[in-house]
């Protein structure tokens, strides 16, 4: 069972303790995640299609690689940890670029679930053949590469099968934005 480190809600500073992942989410715990983007040089983003069998957002468009950072783990070696696990990849730590720090709260699947989180947000750039990548099958139903354009259409039409993300998407933005230019 996956144990994950509780954090201040004020600070987001870890306190010490640590809990089981249901635990956490039973409680409404605070707790960091790692949420990592990878765009290539078509200024494209690659999206994840979750699996139908996830607990939350099940079946919807996400983050290229997310995850909960595991009890003992810094921000770095999950999302290291989080890539392996999701697509099979091995990347070196110079490739992640911390673009910066998200709070998101969700109350989820009738009020059983809360999510509390401190979400630290990584860039990716790579170009990345989605055909060679290997899916962890219990989280990740597909992938695919979308014009940075079309995806913001998404963001801004808020479509439902698109997981909710709205502090993330506007930093996300505003960093390629500049990164674009």
């Amino acid at each position: 069972m996956e144990y994950i480190d509780i954090v201040d809600k004020e600070t987001g500073k870890n306190t010490g303790t640590n809990k089981p992942k249901p635990e956490v989410h039973k409680n409404g715990l605070w707790h960091r995640t790692v949420h990592i983007w990878f765009v290539n040089s078509k200024n494209e983003i690659m999206l994840q299609h979750r699996s139908p069998k996830m607990e939350n957002y099940p079946d919807c468009w996400d983050i290229s690689c997310a995850g909960h950072i595991s009890s003992g783990e810094d921000a770095t070696t999950g999302a290291l940890r989080e890539i392996k696990e999701e697509i099979g990849l091995n990347l070196p730590v110079d490739k992640l670029n911390m673009i910066g720090e998200t709070i998101q709260q969700a109350v989820l699947n009738n009020e059983t679930y809360f999510d509390n989180e401190y979400n630290n947000v990584y860039l990716v750039k790579a170009d990345l053949d989605i055909n060679q990548l290997q899916m962890q099958e219990s989280e990740v139903k597909n992938l695919r590469w979308i014009p940075i354009p079309e995806f913001k259409k998404w963001v801004d039409e808020k479509r439902p099968n698109l997981v909710p993300h709205p502090e993330e998407y506007p930093l996300l933005f505003e960093y390629l934005s500049k990164e674009i230019e």
